[in-house]
């Protein structure tokens, strides 16, 4: 069997070192959210961006996914800080690719969980990870690709150490 040679793809996940580009997109992103401006959200996609939504749906092009984001930021009220967004890790391959994980936190006030629970009502706030893609064109920084998962760590932290997970939570 013949070895693979596996290169380093120079995957840091020191905050302290975040490429400006990032921290300026999740910045943006922040602001977006704080703000409910679904034009200031998609304002760095690129005009072929693929994206991935945190229930299965894929989108192709920034005006499917513009007319989306606009209907949702036209059915919400702003609340500033309601969520926050993190640079989780990141690699930079290249000097014009940036892959990182971006976590959205929700800060769920008491009218947004359900009554005894601590899981928030369906069609609320949660938490996500995304897995995103910026790549740089003639100086500008795009996003060209954005997968979006539930956070559903909390359903893993549930299990005690004497209970076995079902086969379709297995951890990857």
């Amino acid at each position: 069997m013949q070895q693979i040679h596996r290169p380093k793809l120079d995957l840091i996940s020191n905050q302290e070192q975040i490429p400006e580009p990032l921290s300026a997109f999740v910045a943006q992103l922040q602001t977006a959210i704080d703000t409910a401006d679904a034009k200031l959200f998609n304002q760095s996609f690129a005009q072929d961006v693929l994206w991935g939504s945190p229930f299965g749906a894929v989108v192709s092009g920034y005006e499917q996914i513009h007319t989306i984001h606009l209907r949702m930021f036209a059915n919400i009220t702003p609340i500033a800080g309601a969520s926050r967004y993190q640079v989780e890790t990141f690699s930079q391959p290249s000097d014009d690719v940036i892959i990182a994980y971006i976590r959205r936190i929700a800060h769920l006030t008491e009218e947004l969980k359900q009554p005894n629970q601590s899981e928030p009502k369906l069609g609320s706030a949660f938490d996500e990870l995304a897995l995103i893609m910026l790549i740089q064109r003639e100086g500008q920084w795009w996003l060209a690709a954005a997968q979006h998962l539930p956070d559903r760590r909390d359903v893993y932290n549930q299990l005690s150490l004497n209970q076995t997970a079902p086969a379709s939570w297995a951890l990857v």
